[in-house]
């Protein structure tokens, strides 16, 4: 029996709202989730984001099992895996959103070139290796390079991020996309330079200290 967590569904929605708003989700391309106890709440398979409902969040239990006529997103074992390796990882978003879809199909990653890539919370953005869509194989490719960052790009694919919540997984998302569309504008007159592995760990000390929280 699926959880009934109104408030958090409603957090979930306003991130499918958001991603569909911000152009991150090109008709039914988009989808998200958020960990519950015992599984997730994760959106409907073909489902446009802008037109989400509570009836389009899908209950998927930690073993992979949903109920009802509503088939759960076909990367739902992506949104799994990573829920099963982050800890931390209470919301993902997935998206194909322009910019970081060019640059996953040249299968680049996103390096420090700028100092916001820290805010993935590692010092590059990686790119995990291409495997059909919905299928295990590439679950595990996304969870593996999501081992050190809270994003990454997929090969030939999209973009994807984790966060404490779903508007933040989406904030994260939009950040990613503006990375990677200044990465590829770079590159008209030359190439980036690069900050170096220094640079890159006291901007990531310095995010600790970032924002409101004390």
């Amino acid at each position: 029996m699926a959880p009934d967590y109104s408030a958090d569904k409603a957090s979930l929605l306003a991130a499918l709202h958001g991603m569909a708003a911000a152009g991150l989700s090109p008709g039914a391309s988009g989808n998200a989730s958020l960990r519950g106890d015992g599984g997730m709440w994760i959106s409907a398979s073909g489902l446009v984001a802008a037109d989400a409902t509570p009836d389009d969040l899908v209950w998927v239990d930690d073993r992979g099992h949903w109920q009802g006529g509503i088939k759960p997103s076909s990367e739902w074992q992506m949104h799994q895996a990573i829920y099963r390796d982050r800890s931390q990882a209470a919301a993902v978003l997935h998206c194909h959103s322009r910019h970081a879809t060019a640059l996953s199909c040249q299968r680049r990653g996103i390096p420090p070139y700028h100092y916001m890539v820290a805010a993935a919370g590692s010092d590059h953005i990686p790119c995990a290796d291409y495997a059909l869509f919905g299928t295990e194989a590439l679950a595990e490719n996304v969870a593996k390079a999501m081992h050190q960052s809270k994003a990454c790009l997929i090969a030939n694919h999209g973009q994807i991020t984790f966060a404490d919540s779903p508007r933040q997984a989406l904030e994260l998302a939009e950040v990613v996309e503006e990375l990677a569309a200044g990465f590829l504008l770079s590159h008209l007159n030359g190439s980036p330079t690069l900050l170096t592995n220094d640079d890159m760990q006291l901007v990531l000390k310095q995010f600790n200290h970032y924002g409101q929280s004390q």
